[in-house]
């Protein structure tokens, strides 16, 4: 589950409390706040009883290191992966990519997995056209976990998972859904099926 930026961090707590057991990683990606606000996000999530280790920044390596999360996920604007693995081994490292060769130079790079997308049309990616299946199966011969993002529905996790995916990435699909764990459920289901 990825938040989206769009709500108080309190919320986003309150949300991330009832679907955590459910969801393998809540990535924090939070561009708006500050590294302050982040930690306190990271705070509130841990007082709330969510492990550590389900926890992933987006970018902010100095968050993740300090705060001790599982991991972070980088973008094309972050540093390079190499560098972040040589300095802080101890971090998960995601990379964000949208292409095959994004995702070879990602690997190189030292990446533990790979998040690509968008796959679908994205409410939050409006008026972009979708990558598709062609790049995302052959993302997954690389050898590296391949994570899917965007559109993804109850209904096409089947389709998405045949491409050889690891697992998917979700954010509106739970966060502004009428009830978020019943969505959750729904996506596990529609997994477990797949």
């Amino acid at each position: 589950m990825i938040s989206n930026g769009k709500m108080p961090i309190e919320q986003l707590c309150e949300i991330v409390m009832d679907i955590h057991p459910y969801v393998t990683a809540i990535h924090l990606r939070e561009k708006q706040r500050s590294a302050r606000e982040l930690f306190h996000a990271v705070e509130l999530l841990t007082k709330k009883n969510i492990p550590l280790s389900k926890i992933i920044i987006n970018d902010r390596v100095d968050v993740a290191f300090v705060t001790r999360v599982r991991g972070v996920q980088l973008a094309f604007h972050s540093l390079d992966a190499d560098l972040v693995k040589e300095n802080f081994p101890q971090l998960v490292l995601g990379s964000s990519i949208h292409s095959y060769e994004e995702g070879e130079k990602a690997k190189e790079k030292g990446a533990d997995y790979l998040l690509y997308g968008h796959v679908f049309p994205s409410q939050s990616k409006p008026g972009k056209t979708p990558k598709g299946f062609e790049e995302l199966s052959r993302l997954t011969q690389l050898s590296i976990p391949v994570i899917a993002i965007g559109g993804i529905t109850p209904e096409n996790t089947g389709q998405v998972l045949q491409a050889g995916v690891k697992g998917i990435a979700v954010m509106s699909g739970v966060l502004e859904a009428p009830d978020p764990l019943s969505a959750v459920k729904t996506y596990v289901h529609a997994l477990e099926e797949g």
